[in-house]
């Protein structure tokens, strides 16, 4: 390589006194997350041990932490825990998430490649809410709309959601026995419905087969975090698009998608709080 045009760390072309503040704050910001994956207040000699910083750097990095608020310095060991300030962070994080917003390019995606409607849905009580629906570029398809909701017995996101609850737990989400009749197909009482959730369970997959409307088809696969289900992803169409032999190719593409879903942490920090603010007045319903 020619004199003059060896490839320079950003680092080195900055003051020492801006490498020293950004060394400092990437160090505040790893204690933070240290405190964060403990139940407890972390002593020094902890810190010190695991992290390799002298002592002295650690005292004054705690020190500023303390002095903003950010920790709470709670014995004289001395011990430390996160203070009230990584909430006020934490909460105004939350506020500016959009779950419908952050899954729209995945499913549109999605719809592009199956040309298929493709749907993000959550239980609210008895309804399944559409979070975010992308329809194809195709003048004959499902269409539907973001934010609006439908009965989750006769759906294929409502009953692959019901399908992951313990069974003593669908009664808070299904209505009054005889359910809607959408169609010949829809079942309509506790019993078949339990035997549909039972066979999509075990598959990994729930399928609407012109229950919710004549002539429309549903596979559903849930997107899944940590053992928690967290939304259900969907396609949706024509019946005879989406007959069996046509199923392994169309999982194949949710199931892309939902990795791909996954590994978007602010959709599924989005997707996190929808759920979790949804469930209290589902276990009201239920008790």
């Amino acid at each position: 390589m020619k004199r003059g045009t060896e490839k320079r760390s950003i680092d080195e072309d900055k003051p020492a006194a801006a490498n020293y503040h950004a060394h400092a704050l990437a160090r505040g910001l790893a204690l933070l997350e240290r405190l964060a994956t403990s139940r407890h207040p972390v002593t020094l000699s902890e810190l010190f041990e695991e992290t390799g910083l002298p002592k002295s750097t650690l005292v004054r990095l705690l020190s500023v932490l303390a002095e903003t608020e950010y920790v709470v310095r709670v014995d004289e060991r001395p011990s430390f825990r996160l203070g009230h300030k990584v909430l006020d962070l934490s909460t105004a994080y939350v506020s500016t998430l959009d779950a419908g917003a952050s899954a729209r390019g995945h499913l549109a995606e999605l719809a592009k490649r199956t040309g298929q409607t493709a749907n993000l849905g959550v239980l609210d009580g008895t309804q399944v809410l559409h979070l975010c629906v992308e329809e194809p570029d195709r003048p004959i398809r499902y269409m539907s709309m973001s934010g609006s909701r439908d009965d989750t017995h006769a759906t294929g996101l409502g009953k692959l959601l019901l399908s992951r609850l313990e069974e003593g737990e669908l009664p808070g989400f299904l209505p009054a026995e005889p359910y809607r009749r959408r169609t010949e197909h829809t079942r309509t009482t506790f019993a078949e419905l339990l035997a549909d959730l039972r066979v999509s369970r075990e598959r990994g997959y729930a399928f609407d087969d012109n229950e919710n409307s004549i002539g429309l088809r549903c596979l559903a696969i849930p997107l899944e975090a940590g053992g928690e289900v967290l939304a259900s992803l969907s396609v949706s169409g024509p019946a005879g698009e989406l007959e069996p032999a046509r199923h392994e190719a169309l999982l194949t593409e949710l199931r892309a998608t939902a990795a791909a879903m996954l590994a978007d942490h602010e959709l599924v920090t989005a997707l996190r709080v929808v759920t979790r603010s949804l469930l209290p007045a589902a276990e009201g319903r239920s008790r």
